[in-house]
């Protein structure tokens, strides 16, 4: 088993990594960051696909972005662009999502008259948004913390933005309402992304990763779309008790009624049992691609 498995606890950083995030100070993402790489260089970048292009070029170290929400399911344009880019996962963190409501100071509920913020947040609280602020336009916006920052600049009471607590500390906005998520059991899982070439273990804070299992994820395409194709594919982890995690298609660009799988296992690539499963799947799949094998991460609350 690589040195991967044995050194994780013990590597320390020599200088500071830049690690990017999709959206403005103050955004979940940061928090995941700082809590994987708290001595990193934080660059925030205006989109995702942004982010990939800079670590792919080198303008970064590692980049942080994230692929799953407990209550809107998955994140499908970074598990689209983990595709297009060749870019390992080192490490992942939980992260408790918790939504504010916030505007400048002197703003009330009821002078509120439109409220700012990422769909998936605004989506997350609807029952809050319906139930207290029926009178307000609920305008979408790219990013929470942009949303903040977007509401401070503009210094009008009558608006509002939908962020966390980092951000209206940021942009000195006043909390008006505290976690109004409709649903309090709300978790979002953030990938660390590297290239290839680099030390999985440098910079990550080895007090926010689990030191239990390890968990794989993996893409991969079927040969041809036959009738218990997919049951194969699949029974090459069960034929060795390999737990599965996680697996999510998605539509194969350039190919029409084709599509390719991703994958989360528990155990680590290097692990024997997951290393013939692996040469096992490669015999029955037309692609196999391993993504990384990491700590799973603690999940913040």
């Amino acid at each position: 088993m690589s040195n991967e498995l044995s050194n994780l606890s013990g590597s320390s950083m020599e200088k500071p990594v830049r690690v990017g995030f999709q959206g403005e100070v103050g955004a979940y993402s940061e928090e995941a960051l700082r809590a994987l790489y708290p001595e990193a260089s934080m660059v925030p970048c205006a989109s995702f696909e942004a982010t990939f292009d800079a670590l792919s070029r080198g303008d970064l170290d590692r980049a942080v972005l994230p692929i799953e929400n407990s209550l809107f399911g998955s994140v499908h344009q970074n598990y689209d662009l983990l595709l297009e880019h060749d870019l390992i996962i080192v490490a992942q963190v939980q992260l408790r999502i918790r939504h504010q409501l916030m505007a400048p100071r002197g703003a009330t509920m009821d002078g509120l008259s439109k409220v700012l913020s990422h769909p998936q947040a605004i989506g997350q609280c609807r029952d809050f948004l319906r139930g207290r602020l029926g009178q307000a336009v609920i305008q979408p916006s790219y990013d929470t913390a942009g949303a903040a920052k977007d509401v401070a600049q503009a210094g009008d009471p009558s608006l509002a933005a939908i962020a966390s607590k980092a951000a209206a500390a940021e942009y000195g906005l006043d909390i008006l309402a505290a976690d109004i998520e409709s649903n309090h059991a709300n978790y979002t899982r953030f990938l660390a992304l590297a290239r290839p070439d680099a030390d999985p273990e440098d910079g990550l804070n080895p007090d926010t990763l689990e030191q239990g299992a390890f968990r794989t994820s993996l893409v991969y395409a079927q040969k041809e779309n036959v009738p218990g194709g997919l049951f194969k594919s699949l029974a090459v982890f069960a034929l060795r008790d390999i737990d599965l995690l996680k697996i999510e298609s998605r539509p194969l660009v350039g190919n029409p009624g084709q599509y390719v799988f991703y994958l989360d296992l528990l155990g680590h690539r290097d692990e024997e049992r997951v290393r013939h499963a692996l040469r096992h799947l490669k015999e029955v799949a037309a692609k196999v691609r391993v993504l990384g094998s990491f700590r799973a991460g603690q999940t913040l609350e």
